[in-house]
């Protein structure tokens, strides 16, 4: 079963699990044509799945003359490329790429959002604020000719983000609208190397980083006051600052890393972290 399947069917669990509980709380039936239908404060849970964007062509990049641009090469004393064996789209499983490559992970993701919708006739227009989390996570991996890896993964701790979205209600009952907006994110990082000669100074961790969003998605109000949804959202946050710097450590001064300038600092070929997010969605209009 591909990632989309699978992230449609947890959705539509979700969707299952959370409609007869909903019902249950509320008990009404919904009044057709109501006008209090999506006009007014909401608050809604939602979760479903994150979807990673296949980063196959990503790779580590290297600043080894400490000019802050990363577009260097790590050479060894005879010119050859150190990091000759190549990439790979994932963490190692061990020092050389014979011993395999763990692919980036798809994950849960969860959370929950307070909004407010002003209903025109048929048109819906409102914000939203939302926390979030995912357990998706990314990585990518460098192999060098020592044999060595050098692996960078990452993922959300959380995230906060604030969007508009706007809509469409043939006469309440059912709302199916677009929505956009940004926010920030907390990114973990982690580095892991099978290199022990070198030493490793990973930049500090866990910093704020902007981000975007955009999607839509439609709710169904199981009575008067609960709704129902399913949402789709598209993720961009900006993740170019974390680095490691490769130091001496026990290796000798023609270490491939300290050839240029002493020092070499990496970090990963993708700027963003970007995913998909397929939810389900319950809520409660005031």
């Amino acid at each position: 079963m591909s990632n989309f399947n699978r992230a449609l069917t947890v959705v539509a669990l979700a969707a299952a699990a959370t409609a007869t509980p909903a019902f249950a709380q509320d008990g009404a039936p919904v009044s057709a044509g109501r006008d209090s239908h999506f006009d007014g404060v909401y608050l809604q849970g939602f979760g479903g799945y994150s979807i990673q964007n296949q980063d196959d062509s990503d790779r580590l990049k290297f600043d080894t003359d400490g000019d802050g641009k990363y577009n260097n090469s790590v050479n060894t004393v005879a010119g050859a490329n150190a990091f000759s064996p190549g990439f790979c789209a994932g963490k190692a499983r061990g020092a050389t790429p014979a011993a395999g490559c763990r692919q980036d992970r798809d994950g849960a993701e969860y959370g929950v959002r307070i909004g407010y919708d002003r209903r025109m006739g048929n048109m819906v227009v409102g914000g939203l604020i939302e926390g979030s989390r995912s357990e998706a996570k990314d990585a990518v991996t460098g192999y060098s000719t020592t044999p060595a890896s050098y692996s960078i993964d990452r993922k959300i701790d959380y995230a906060v983000n604030a969007r508009l979205r706007a809509g469409y209600t043939p006469g309440g009952g059912a709302l199916f609208y677009v929505t956009g907006g940004g926010g920030m994110a907390k990114i973990d990082h982690t580095f892991t190397t099978t290199n022990t000669a070198n030493s490793f100074d990973p930049e500090r961790n866990n910093k704020m980083v902007w981000g975007w969003q955009a999607g839509g998605g439609t709710e169904i109000m199981l009575t008067d006051h609960m709704s129902l949804g399913l949402e789709y959202l598209y993720n961009r946050y900006s993740d170019n600052k974390y680095n490691v710097e490769v130091g001496p450590g026990t290796a000798p001064a023609t270490n491939p890393f300290l050839l240029d300038s002493g020092s070499t600092r990496i970090k990963g070929g993708d700027k963003n972290f970007d995913y998909h997010s397929l939810r389900a969605t319950v809520g409660f209009q005031f």
